[in-house]
C-alpha cells in the first residue's frame, strides 16, 4: 500500500487542532457560565442627610409643582438638588437630548449624590440614553428612580446587573397613595418590602422565584433589538400600561412571546393598565384578557392587577432584585429578598 505522509500530517494536524481548541472551548463556556451568575449589584441604602437629585430625561417640567416631593425628602431627613433640565422648554421635551444627557451624566458621577430621582416620564430617555457614559457609576452604583418612560434606563442599567427602583416620581407625590411613598421610602432605605394582595379571579395559581424587572410594555417593546432589551430568561417579569389601543397591548404582548420572552420566564406580574381604548369594532378582550390569551400555553403563575403603574397606587418595585411570587386561592404574595 503506498504511504503518503501528507495524510498522517493531515490526521496529526486535525487531531492537535481539536486538542488545542478543547480548552478554548471550555474556557468560553466557562465565561459566559460565570457571566450569566453575576450578581446584581444593589446600590447602597440611603442615610439620612444624603442628597438625591431631581432632573428630568423626557418630557418637560416648567410647572411649579415640586414643593411636595421636596418637602417630602426633607422630611425622609434627605437634601435635594434640582438639575439644571428642571425648567427647560424644548417643545415637548426638557432642554435638547444633549443638554438632558449632560444634566443626568453630572448627577451619575457626582459622589455626592446618592440618588436620582426622575421628574416625570413622557417619552424621550430614548434619544439620550446612547449619550451617556456608565463607567463611574457601574464602579459606584446609586439608586435611579422613575417608572413610565424611565423604562428605557431601568433595563439599560438592569442589563449592566445593577439594581433600579421603579416607583412613584416627583410630579405624582402630591396624588400618589400613602402606601406608594411608603414603599418608595422603604426602597431607598434597605427597609423590608413585601406586598400581599387580594384574591383574583383571572390569576394564574403558582409560586416562582427570580429577578424582577419590567416596566412600561409599550417601552419594553420599543427597546427590542437593542442594547437594552429586556432579558426575561428565569426572570419575573412585571408589565403595566397607558392610554394604549387593545390591539396594540395584542401586538406588543405578541411581540414578546416570538421574542421568546415568555420560554424561559418565571412569573409575569401585571400592573394597572390604564385608560386603555378601542376601535369602533371592537378588540373584543380587555387587556388583562389579553395577557392570558397570549401567555395561556405556558404554565409560568401571573398575578393580574398588582397596585403599580400609572395609578395613584404605585407601589415600588426595585428591579433585579430576588423576589418570591405566591399566588394563590386566598391571597398573594410579593416578597423581595
Amino acid at each position: 500500500m503506498w504511504f503518503s505522509p501528507f495524510k498522517n500530517n493531515q490526521n496529526l494536524m486535525n487531531h492537535n487542532t481539536v486538542f488545542y481548541k478543547l480548552p478554548l472551548l471550555i474556557f468560553v463556556f466557562s465565561f459566559y457560565t460565570i457571566q450569566a451568575q453575576i450578581p446584581m449589584k444593589i446600590p447602597p441604602s440611603l442615610q439620612k442627610g444624603d442628597t438625591i437629585a431631581i432632573v428630568a430625561t423626557a418630557r418637560k417640567n416648567i410647572d411649579d409643582n415640586l414643593q411636595p416631593a421636596i418637602d417630602l425628602l426633607h422630611n425622609w431627613g434627605l437634601e435635594v438638588v434640582i438639575g439644571k433640565t428642571i425648567g427647560l422648554d424644548n417643545n415637548q421635551l426638557a432642554g435638547t437630548d444633549e443638554e438632558r444627557a449632560s444634566d443626568f451624566q453630572q448627577q451619575l458621577d457626582n459622589p455626592n449624590i446618592k440618588a436620582i430621582w426622575c421628574v416625570r416620564g413622557g417619552y424621550g430617555t430614548v434619544r439620550m440614553i446612547d449619550l451617556l457614559d456608565f463607567t463611574k457609576f457601574k464602579q459606584s452604583p446609586k439608586w435611579i428612580v422613575g417608572f413610565s418612560d424611565v423604562t428605557v434606563i431601568h433595563s439599560y442599567i438592569n442589563n449592566l446587573n445593577i439594581a433600579t427602583i421603579h416607583g412613584a416620581m416627583p410630579i405624582t407625590v402630591a396624588r400618589a397613595s400613602v402606601e406608594s411613598i411608603e414603599s418608595l421610602r422603604k426602597s431607598l432605605f434597605g427597609e423590608s418590602l413585601n406586598y400581599e394582595i387580594p384574591f383574583d379571579i383571572a390569576n394564574r395559581l403558582g409560586n416562582a422565584k427570580g429577578e424582577i424587572v419590567g416596566g412600561n410594555l409599550s417601552i419594553l417593546y420599543s427597546l427590542m433589538g437593542s442594547n437594552a432589551q429586556i432579558d426575561c430568561k428565569g426572570k419575573i417579569l412585571f408589565i403595566e400600561d397607558l392610554d394604549e389601543y387593545l390591539y396594540h397591548i395584542d401586538r406588543m404582548m405578541m411581540s414578546l412571546k416570538r421574542c421568546g420572552c415568555f420560554d424561559d420566564l418565571n412569573g409575569l406580574i401585571v400592573g394597572t393598565m390604564t385608560k386603555m381604548k378601542d376601535n369602533d369594532i371592537p378588540w373584543g378582550k380587555n387587556a388583562n384578557q389579553i395577557i392570558e390569551d397570549v401567555t395561556k400555553g405556558y404554565s409560568f403563575p401571573v398575578l393580574y392587577n398588582f397596585p403599580a403603574g400609572h395609578f395613584r397606587d404605585n407601589r415600588a418595585l426595585i428591579f433585579g432584585k430576588q423576589v418570591s411570587l405566591e399566588i394563590s386561592k386566598e391571597t398573594s404574595k410579593l416578597t423581595f429578598e
